[in-house]
């Protein structure tokens, strides 16, 4: 009752050949077979046609026992589901793209195991454009008004958000989106999901205080949310403001909006089956030992006097996220764009990032790890953004292209305004796109976040294939990610650390 040829081998012969095949426990991997296959059932005919072209699609990836396993489970969470029955008899495609994806990415296994009715996106190509934060927005909110309970509403949110996860890291998989579609895609994705606790948080605060909230809340995006660069395992980096209703008392419109704030990132932390949304708002005035939520008239007077440099850079990220439309439009404005784009950014200034690059690199880097460290070693994502963002906040006031969240278009920008070397910005962007690229890869291989390249062995192989490279070629990638990366390190030591020039 085992599919295709190995039907007709004795079971050593079928352990035998499944070795062959690729499977490093082929007695587990026989195991799985019969127990998809085995039976007179409408379920194990269907499947006893489809694991031949599965197995064989398994066998080409770099980790077919995980695939095989993958698929079973989502088999028995289905149980005998019609469509998705259906959708293996009828689409071949669909099944050969479930093989695809669970032979390649324990991540989005992971993620089908979870909601595996999301695999219906497998069904046609228009199914793994991602959605638009519009329609994403509108979606979870209309569910989260029609939900009974706090609790269900967030559940709800999280459950679409999970599918939308799952159509990203398909369509990345399968190849049709780049990495900067998916960092936008992810960047919706959450902007939806934070808007949507947000709005759970407001309604329970209102009904708390009888009525409409004696404060407007909004949240800002900061970091990679902010830019649109988020990657499958960054946390939310946000900073939430309030803005007290005319006429209100300021003590009670300050503690509503610190209950909402924490309310959302309550929400956000309950247990659930999906990747958490972790709420980050570290990057706040005074760090993590400011207040959670200040209101709009405290962000001018702090930043007017008392905000430091890294506190100017962080806010070279902010953008809308979810809340009050006008007040984020008045923080942005009155607040980010006048910290952010400063008239004169002085020698002092500059010597303080450049001081404060250096203190990241000493305490956040091991060199154990460091050649493989696509975040922060050597010429990776934070020596880019880093070198990016001096530039921005020197000339931003003055180059209208510089004044963007996004670190490719502000590179674009500065090469356009000769603030850099054609060649030197080239050799940044390629090292920014190779790193973020390896850096999901290795989330969506592993199903870990992880800022390193793995090692060595299946993981390595995983990575390599999903960048394509040849099976057992990871040894390459790690070569040849160290030169472009090295690249990039020089550019930076030159541009960031000796030859930035100060705007006058």
């Amino acid at each position: 009752r085992i599919p295709g040829d190995v039907a007709r081998l004795t079971p050593a012969q079928a352990e035998h050949r499944l070795a062959a095949l690729g499977f490093a426990e082929p007695v587990r991997a026989l195991q799985h077979l019969a127990a998809l296959s085995t039976g007179i059932s409408r379920t194990a005919a269907i499947q006893r046609t489809v694991l031949p072209v599965m197995v064989d699609v398994f066998a080409g990836s770099a980790d077919p026992d995980g695939g095989l396993l993958a698929f079973r489970q989502v088999s028995e969470a289905l149980g005998r589901t019609p469509w998705f029955l259906r959708l293996l008899r009828d689409e071949g495609r669909s099944a050969e793209r479930l093989a695809l994806i669970l032979g390649r990415s324990r991540y989005a296994a992971n993620l089908l195991q979870r909601a595996p009715e999301g695999m219906w996106v497998l069904a046609d190509d228009a199914e793994l454009v991602p959605r638009s934060r519009e329609a994403l927005v509108a979606a979870i909110q209309a569910t989260v008004r029609r939900a009974p309970t706090q609790a269900q509403a967030v559940a709800v949110a999280r459950g679409l958000r999970r599918v939308e996860l799952l159509r990203i890291a398909c369509a990345d998989l399968l190849g049709t989106l780049d990495v900067t579609a998916v960092g936008a895609a992810l960047a919706d994705t959450t902007a939806a999901t934070v808007g949507a606790a947000l709005q759970i948080a407001i309604q329970a605060a209102e009904a708390e205080h009888g009525g409409q909230l004696p404060t407007r809340v909004a949240v800002i995006a900061l970091g990679r949310l902010g830019g649109g660069e988020v990657a499958y395992g960054s946390d939310a980096d946000v900073v939430f403001v309030h803005d007290p209703l005319p006429g209100a008392d300021e003590g009670r419109a300050a503690a509503a909006a610190l209950s909402v704030a924490h309310a959302t990132r309550s929400l956000l932390a309950l247990p659930g089956p999906d990747p958490a949304v972790v709420i980050d708002a570290g990057l706040r005035p005074e760090g993590k030992q400011g207040p959670l939520v200040r209101s709009l008239a405290a962000y001018r007077a702090y930043h007017a006097r008392w905000s430091s440099v890294w506190e100017s850079q962080a806010l070279l990220r902010a953008a809308p996220l979810a809340g009050d439309d006008a007040l984020t439009a008045t923080f942005l404005t009155e607040v980010a764009d006048r910290a952010r784009f400063p008239g004169r950014f002085g020698g002092d200034a500059a010597a303080e990032v450049r001081r404060l690059k250096r203190r990241v690199e000493a305490e956040r880097t091991t060199w154990h790890g460091r050649a493989r460290d696509l975040k922060l070693g050597p010429g990776g994502l934070s020596d880019v953004e880093w070198t990016v963002q001096l530039l921005q906040l020197q000339h931003g006031h003055a180059v209208p292209g510089l004044r963007t969240t996004g670190t490719l278009p502000a590179l674009a920008a500065a090469t356009a305004a000769d603030l850099i070397d054609p060649d030197d910005a080239e050799a940044l962007r390629a090292a920014w796109l190779l790193a973020a690229r390896a850096r999901n890869a290795v989330t969506l291989v592993t199903g870990k976040i992880a800022d390193l390249l793995p090692a060595g062995g299946r993981p390595l192989d995983g990575v390599a294939r999903l960048l394509g490279y040849a099976p057992e070629r990871g040894p390459e990638l790690l070569v040849d990610v160290r030169a472009q990366l090295d690249q990039a390190r020089a550019v930076v030591e030159r541009v960031f650390y000796e030859t930035a020039v100060d705007a006058g």
